[in-house]
């Protein structure tokens, strides 16, 4: 597929060097416009997969017919965002995209539907049939060529089960994803596949890669301080109604030294809390307040579980300036950084005027992603941290 001519106003990037992708972004206020753009963006020869995260805001059913009309049989996936990571670093309102393309990469992508009724068995088939379908595109693929990733429903609750499933059946091949999000409303997270945004829905890809990458997940908070003990909760709905026995957004809001009616999206992001898992510290970050004093939670909570206050180690631009340091002692510079950076991390920088500096320095190391209602790395979901997959520029694994 050849791009056609430029226009004016179509927000171009092209093909990044030594790589076989390309960047786009654009501010279009139509749905019809928004997708000109991607097209004039993203399309290419050989193009093997096209990624979209969109605001919320756009109107998801006529983008998504408009995306398929243009790109035609080129598989498209993506998800509604709360802000987006392009080329000019963190943007609200917009949609950003990527496209790869053959012979360096191919990708494979099954939809996962009604994510409650999910099961083990159910992983063990959408991985065995997307790494069948792979295989077909490149014969001889090996295992350590191949990373995994998800993009699911942000308001399903499911994440956990869905992402442990297929985790089990991938063995050594590395996983990473974000939950689709929608600002800070909770009303409607869908995902997009084949054409159509769907809630209650997940998208799983594996991508064959014939550059060197890694997977990564980095956060930069340590637990300290008062721990807390869940005594009272509704797994389920992630809903904690008493912590020491005390109404939970009471007792929170009394041990970080602040009134309730205090409490925030901003001071949330500040002031989550961990729980510590086979040796290693885990962000449980805060949803939101309930009218009867309960905290509704972003990821798993349970009944006995022992949470501990937390607080940055570091502020986020000097962790991201270490992570990339290290991904580029790894494999050298990165071509491409598919990311996925919780919203949470967006307020902390919006509160401390770092959102200029983060956002150069994604954009500095070609990140284009999201930000999201939560992430995934291999068998976790988790809140508060940056992951993705960075791709070399250039070598071939």
């Amino acid at each position: 597929m050849m791009p056609p001519p430029e226009r004016a106003g179509t927000a171009r990037e092209g093909v990044l060097e030594g790589t076989c992708t390309r960047r786009g972004v654009t501010r279009a206020t139509t749905a019809e416009d928004a997708a000109e753009d991607l097209f004039r963006a993203l399309s290419g020869p050989g193009t093997s997969l096209v990624m979209v995260f969109c605001s919320a805001e756009m109107d998801l059913s006529a983008f998504s017919a408009a995306l398929r009309r243009r790109f035609g049989d080129v598989p498209v996936i993506g998800c509604t965002t709360a802000g987006e990571l392009g080329p000019g670093g963190y943007m609200r309102g917009g949609a950003v995209g990527l496209s790869l393309s053959a012979p360096d990469f191919h990708a494979a992508s099954e939809r996962i539907d009604n994510l409650a009724a999910f099961t083990m068995a159910q992983g063990h088939e959408v991985v065995r049939h997307a790494l069948q379908r792979l295989e077909r595109q490149m014969p001889g693929l090996r295992r350590d060529q191949i990373f995994a990733m998800v993009l699911i429903d942000g308001l399903s609750i499911c994440e956990e089960t869905v992402v442990s499933s297929l985790h089990g059946a991938l063995g050594e091949i590395p996983l990473f994803g974000g939950s689709a999000a929608d600002s800070l409303r909770f009303q409607k997270t869908p995902v997009l596949y084949d054409g159509e945004f769907r809630s209650n829905s997940a998208v799983f890809t594996l991508i064959a890669c014939r550059h060197p990458f890694r997977v990564f997940k980095t956060e930069h908070f340590a637990g300290y301080g008062e721990k807390m003990v869940v005594t009272e909760a509704d797994p389920t709905r992630r809903v904690v109604n008493e912590i020491n026995a005390e109404p939970a957004a009471r007792e929170y809001a009394r041990l970080i030294g602040l009134e309730m009616e205090d409490l925030t999206p901003q001071i949330f992001a500040a002031r989550p809390v961990v729980v510590r898992v086979g040796g290693m510290n885990f962000v449980r970050s805060i949803q939101k307040v309930n009218p009867d004093e309960s905290l509704t939670f972003f990821c798993a909570i349970d009944e006995g579980i022992v949470l501990t206050l937390a607080r940055g180690s570091t502020d986020i631009t000097q962790d991201l300036l270490r992570l990339f340091d290290r991904l580029r002692d790894e494999m050298g510079p990165p071509g491409l950084v598919i990311g996925c950076d919780c919203i949470l991390r967006y307020l902390e920088l919006e509160q401390h005027q770092l959102l200029g500096r983060a956002g150069r320095i994604m954009a500095e190391n070609n990140v284009i992603g999201f930000s999201t209602f939560g992430e995934q790395f291999q068998a976790m979901h988790v809140n508060q941290t940056f992951t993705g997959v960075a791709i070399a520029a250039s070598g071939r694994s």
